[in-house]
């Protein structure tokens, strides 16, 4: 590969509202997007970085910027999967690259990745963490939604308020919540007693980073799923034992190539596999629609969130997330 043109940008993405979660709430997301060109056909990557690592867009910019000679002399997947960390940076790089190599090939990058042809996938909405009538409302909202995630802060009550309403505005659909570390060990098994009453399915990241040990020691009824713990390849082995499902994002791993080989690793060490977002645009989206043809639990909803997406876009219906070719990663028209 050589003889490369790389294009840089920083992007604003605004929120049509405000987003909660435990200790955070997001007005906007910004966003970097990577081109590669080589005159005749070209890859793109968008990326988000990972917020509670400390990993801005400027910084993941400035950090492309500074290899732009050794990228624009020629560079391939493996090579960027030494020159940068797992990380928004190299997620957009590799994402730019996959697309580029498609391209080229003139082929999907789902057959380059070995991944089946892709199907239309459901997915979760996600409602932040709002007052239990305002998440009630808005689970009613997704009418179409067969699977909704329920943010939750780490208050008993409130959480079992917030699981009520939206279970009693939807009872048909599956639900799984998303405590973004907000429990202790000794506060999970009456979390487990009603999330079980209520009929969810996925507990998504209970406990903090640092904590999942004590899981060892948790009996639930309901798979535990690993997002903060299990960051990139080198975590999977410490989650066995702790957790029963992965979430796979493409800006905590690094990029498909690296969110690939998670997907094969966890399913040899036995655990299931989740596909996630940082937020982000369809073209953020398309890669982990890839990644999520291989998923258990999908929750590619991120452009569902923004004022504007890019077209063209991903499709909702039916409950359902499809990303066309033309979004990202298919050959170049003729």
């Amino acid at each position: 590969m050589h003889g490369l043109r790389l294009a840089v940008a920083v992007e604003k993405l605004e929120f049509a509202a405000p987003f909660r979660i435990t200790g955070f709430v997001f007005e906007h997301q910004d966003a970097v997007v990577v081109t590669l060109d080589d005159g005749v056909h070209r890859g793109r990557g968008e990326a988000s970085g990972v917020f509670y690592l400390d990993d801005p867009v400027d910084r993941m910019a400035a950090d492309i910027e500074a290899q732009r000679g050794v990228i624009e002399r020629g560079i391939d997947r493996a090579a960027v999967q030494g020159l940068f960390p797992p990380g928004g940076a190299r997620n957009a790089l590799d994402c730019a690259l996959w697309e580029l190599e498609a391209q080229r090939a003139g082929r999907p990058v789902w057959a380059l990745a070995g991944v089946p042809q892709p199907k239309p996938l459901v997915t979760t909405f996600t409602l932040g963490a709002e007052p239990p009538e305002v998440m009630a409302a808005g689970a009613r909202r997704y009418a179409e939604a067969r699977a909704l995630k329920v943010k939750l802060t780490g208050e008993l009550a409130l959480d079992s308020a917030r699981v009520a309403a939206v279970r009693a505005a939807r009872p048909e659909v599956w639900i799984g919540v998303d405590a973004n570390q907000g429990y202790a060990v000794e506060a999970l098994p009456p979390l487990i007693r009603m999330l079980h009453e209520a009929g969810v399915e996925l507990i998504e990241q209970p406990v903090a980073r640092g904590a999942e040990a004590g899981l060892e020691e948790i009996d639930s009824e309901i798979p535990i799923a690993a997002d903060e713990s299990a960051l990139s390849l080198r975590d999977l082995p410490g989650l066995v034992g702790r957790f029963d499902v992965v979430n796979i994002k493409l800006d905590k791993c690094g990029g498909l190539t690296e969110g690939l080989a998670m997907a094969h690793e966890a399913r040899r060490l036995g655990l299931k596999l989740m596909v996630g977002n940082m937020m982000g645009t369809s073209l953020a989206m398309a890669p982990a629609f890839v990644l999520g043809q291989l998923c258990d639990v999908v929750d590619l909803d991120g452009p569902t969130f923004l004022k504007h997406d890019r077209e063209p876009a991903v499709r909702y219906s039916d409950g359902r997330i499809w990303c066309d070719e033309a979004v990202w990663g298919g050959p170049r028209a003729a």
